[in-house]
């Protein structure tokens, strides 16, 4: 039993650590160490898993360090991150034990420098523009004079009041507010969700649907314009049903918004010059129209005056035009009466002659011929239907002799032995299965008894329980205070007292133990 005990060896005194406690202390010391870092680089791989995670790699010319950005946390970030972007990434260092890997959790990325924001602006045009997104023939015609404009921009800034005021002086309109952030990280969500929340609402309703969008904001850096630029902003803009018009900065300012937009304004206040006409201008062209009309319509009555007048100088009098019809008038009544009397006459002769040829004896002849044919049809109708009623009856007595049960009878009783034949092989069948089932389960008990542990205690083991328990080991059975062995003829308990045969019925045999 010396070999169950271990050995000393040298070393074995060193701490021993299992590989949760050490990825743990790693983790721990990262995040001690380094705390909220601020990274620079350039962004590589990157990955979005479907439960909205974002990973990628940020990478110089030595080195990658994995960063994750949590579904959570990926909505309040300014710049979501491109692969190719220079950027620079905050966040806190932690390490995932299960891979062995550490990484930096980001909560925000902000682009480094301004050629670095031109570069993917640049990336982002091109790639819009290979989806036909900017293509002229998609472009919507706005409408002449809206009756509702839809204005989305920040409430409390210059831009709406120049907007509002603009569209008083040139032609009062109803205006609806979408108020958004026009800068920031919310800037680009909340413009995409006001323009497709204007396409939502329905034609009609209690909230009109606005006939033009205007998407407007004043001048500012490239990154306070940055918004508009992300291609959210952009595929809303496209998918808008609404004719839109982007006013987003001044002239010089150019944004992605501005090149899917129906039409481009240079500032806010040209959005609304280009929304509406000037009323007073309507006016006055309406004025001008009308008298124009006035004028067209008298000088087109005087013209088909004159030239009716012309007409009628060309045309007969009323009474020579009427002299002819008037005399072949007069000529027929004169010749009426007489026509009339003729035509009588010559009716009355044709029904002299025919009625000449209709005499009595006619009739009785052509009658007493028709009564002939009737009685010799009648003569020949009898017997015509006496054959026919005997071949009938004929058919019908060979059928009948067909209609009989003796086959039917024939065929119940085959199918009565056939019955039987079955029943008496299933029953041998069933038999023969119950006898091989019971030899295979006596075969069965047979093995069952020669593999349970009895078995084994006829060939010179034994087991060895203490305290009711099986004991195993030495120590185990150096602590029980009585020892019980079974053996293949009976138990025996040891103990202080001596040993002694057991007396109690043996128990059902262990499911584990040690034999020996």
């Amino acid at each position: 039993m010396s070999d169950l005990i271990d050995d000393p060896r040298p070393g074995q005194n060193l701490p021993e650590y299992s590989v949760s406690e050490v990825s743990g202390a790693v983790k721990k010391t990262l995040e001690d160490q380094f705390g909220r870092i601020r990274v620079r680089g350039e962004v590589g791989r990157v990955f979005t898993a479907r439960s909205g995670h974002l990973y990628y790699d940020v990478k110089d010319d030595r080195s990658v360090l994995a960063c994750t950005t949590w579904k959570g946390q990926v909505s309040q970030l300014s710049v979501v991150p491109e692969e190719g972007l220079e950027v620079v990434v905050t966040g806190r260092m932690t390490a995932f034990g299960g891979q062995s890997k550490y990484n930096l959790n980001v909560d925000e990325v902000t682009v480094a420098g301004e050629g670095a924001l031109m570069a993917m602006l640049e990336k982002r045009k091109k790639a819009l523009a290979a989806e036909g997104l900017f293509d002229p023939a998609r472009k919507q015609r706005l409408p002449y004079l809206p009756d509702v404009i839809g204005v989305i921009t920040s409430p409390s800034g210059a831009v709406i009041r120049d907007i509002l005021h603009r569209l008083r002086d040139r032609f009062p309109r109803k205006v609806l507010v979408w108020p958004v952030a026009v800068q920031g990280a919310a800037c680009a969500p909340e413009v995409a969700r006001a323009i497709a929340g204007f396409n939502a609402l329905s034609p009609g309703g209690s909230l009109p649907r606005p006939d033009l969008l205007i998407v407007a904001r004043g001048g500012g850096s490239i990154e306070d314009l940055w918004g508009f630029n992300e291609e959210i902003v952009a595929r809303a803009a496209a998918a808008s049903e609404i004719p839109l018009i982007s006013a987003v900065g001044h002239e010089t300012d150019t944004t992605l918004i501005d090149f899917v937009s129906d039409q481009r304004a240079p500032t806010p206040t040209a959005a609304a010059e280009i929304a509406v006409p000037v009323r007073l201008d309507l006016l006055g062209w309406v004025g001008d129209q009308q008298a124009r009309m006035t004028r067209a319509v008298s000088q087109r009555m005087q013209t088909r005056d004159q030239r009716l007048r012309d007409l009628a100088r060309a045309l007969p009098r009323p009474d020579s035009l009427l002299s002819g019809p008037t005399q072949r008038l007069d000529l027929m009544a004169d010749r009426l009466p007489r026509a009339l009397t003729r035509s009588v006459d010559l009716r009355r002769g044709r029904l002299i002659e025919a009625a000449a040829s209709l005499r009595p004896s006619l009739l009785a002849r052509a009658l007493a011929e028709q009564r002939r044919r009737f009685d010799q049809s009648a003569t020949r109708l009898a017997p015509g239907l006496a054959r026919v009623v005997d071949t009938k009856r004929e058919a019908l007595a060979r059928r009948a002799d067909r209609l009989s049960v003796k086959p039917i009878e024939r065929d119940l009783a085959a199918k009565r032995d056939r019955l039987e034949a079955l029943n008496r092989r299933l029953s041998g069948a069933g038999q023969a299965q119950l006898k091989d089932w019971g030899s295979r389960l006596t075969a069965l008990d047979r093995l069952r008894e020669t593999l349970g542990y009895k078995e084994t205690l006829k060939r010179g083991y034994a087991v060895v329980r203490g305290d009711g328990a099986v004991v195993t080991t030495q120590k185990a059975a150096q602590a029980a205070t009585a020892l019980e062995i079974e053996f293949a003829d009976g138990r025996m308990t040891v103990g202080a007292a001596g040993s002694k045969p057991a007396t109690k019925p043996k128990p059902k045999p262990p499911q584990q133990g040690s034999l020996f």
